[in-house]
This record gives C-alpha cells, sequence and structure tokens, in this order.
C-alpha cells in the first residue's frame, strides 16, 4: 500500500532529477515550492511533471485538475485521495 512519504519521494525524484530543456536541473524544491514562481518552470515543464507523475503512478490527471496543481503539495494531495493513501505506514 502507498504511504505520503512514498508520494512525496517519488515526486521529489521527478522533480529533482527532471529533464527540462534538455538539460538536467538540480532544483530547491519543497512541497510549498510554487512550479512557476519559486522553481521557474514554464508550461510545457509543469505538463512533463504531471505526465511523468502519471505514468509513475499509472492513472491521467484530467487537463482541468492538473491546472490547479501549482506546488508539490497539491500533487501530493490529489495522489492520495485517488489512492487513498495513508498518512504514515501501519506497522
Amino acid at each position: 500500500m502507498l504511504t505520503k512519504a512514498f508520494v512525496i519521494i517519488v515526486l521529489y525524484i521527478h522533480l529533482l532529477l527532471g529533464m527540462f530543456d534538455g538539460q538536467c536541473v538540480m532544483l530547491q524544491v519543497t512541497l510549498e515550492s510554487r512550479f512557476k514562481e519559486d522553481l521557474e518552470l514554464d508550461s510545457l515543464d509543469h505538463v512533463e511533471v504531471i505526465m511523468a507523475i502519471e505514468d509513475e503512478f499509472g492513472f491521467e490527471i484530467p487537463d482541468q485538475d492538473a491546472e490547479h496543481m501549482h506546488t508539490p503539495a497539491l500533487i501530493v494531495q490529489y495522489i492520495m485521495d485517488k489512492f487513498d493513501v495513508l498518512e504514515t505506514s501501519a506497522h
């Protein structure tokens, strides 16, 4: 079963090692980083992040939902809601 930590780690990997404009970009990412303002991602970069998440988790994010995902936290919450993800792993 997925946990919130796993979802966050996967998203961070995609953002930190993301290929934007053909170059590997190391970004200073937090859950509250705004893609456009803080990370300077353009609309194509944003689409690539959404597509990478769709590929990783095996589902499509409708465009009207993706338009509102301006921070990693919003993407994590969307995935958690979609898969009914646990906040922490159960022991």
